[in-house]
């Protein structure tokens, strides 16, 4: 049976919180709404956008937030405003985690335009067997997103480990039945990664081959 690591890729992948915190701005602003603290935007990057929009705005037309927010992310791609850096590690994980002969896959509230850009840009497009974003899925924390990856990799739940950085990442992975490594790096406290449900919570990418390793010994026992 194959393995599969599984990430998130906004907070976990990337560094995208500014270039988000930037669109969420603009979008309030059009909408003439109360603009949300950066901390505020920051707790729902990883949901879907309408879910984003609805945990932002509980009594806007979340659609149209979203519609929006889609058009304003697309203008400042344009106009070379987008800031999506790797974080640090990231890469050399990617090859430990290849070496160590895991499959590769992204599962995202990204839409596919947005993530093929992200992964593109990085030139890591080709090195995941499966992609799943929110244009196919709910939202995180629903399983959807792990499960169809898990059936593209050829693996099963219990060979599988989801990287996120977030309390839906966690929350998907046990819906999945797989194992969630939280990533402390991102935007969600450890805290909130372990009461979600992580297995345990990675301080940096570096560390994520040793628990992911843990988890190939428990799985070959």
């Amino acid at each position: 049976m194959n393995r599969l690591a599984l990430f998130d890729c906004d907070g976990t992948l990337v560094d995208s919180a500014a270039t988000i915190v930037g669109a969420v701005s603009e979008t309030f602003s059009l909408h003439r709404l109360d603009i949300p603290e950066p901390q505020r935007c920051r707790r729902v990057i990883g949901l879907s956008l309408v879910e984003a929009m609805a945990e932002l705005a509980p009594a806007g037309d979340h659609a149209a937030l979203a519609e929006t927010y889609k058009n304003c992310f697309i203008r400042a791609r344009a106009e070379g405003r987008v800031e999506e850096p790797l974080f640090e590690g990231i890469l050399r994980l990617l090859d430990a985690l290849e070496g160590d002969g895991w499959l590769l896959g992204v599962a995202t509230g990204k839409s596919d335009r947005g993530l093929k850009h992200c992964l593109d840009l990085h030139g890591i497009h080709a090195r995941f067997v499966s992609l799943q974003t929110a244009d196919r899925h709910p939202s995180k924390p629903h399983p959807s997103m792990a499960l169809q990856a898990i059936a593209d990799a050829g693996a099963a739940p219990a060979t599988t480990i989801v990287i996120g950085d977030t309390a839906f990442d966690m929350a998907m992975a046990r819906a999945a039945g797989a194992v969630g490594i939280g990533a402390a790096w991102g935007y969600h406290e450890p805290h909130e990664l372990l009461a979600a449900g992580a297995a345990s919570v990675a301080e940096r990418p570096s560390d994520v081959l040793a628990l992911a390793t843990r988890v190939k010994g428990t799985q070959d026992a």
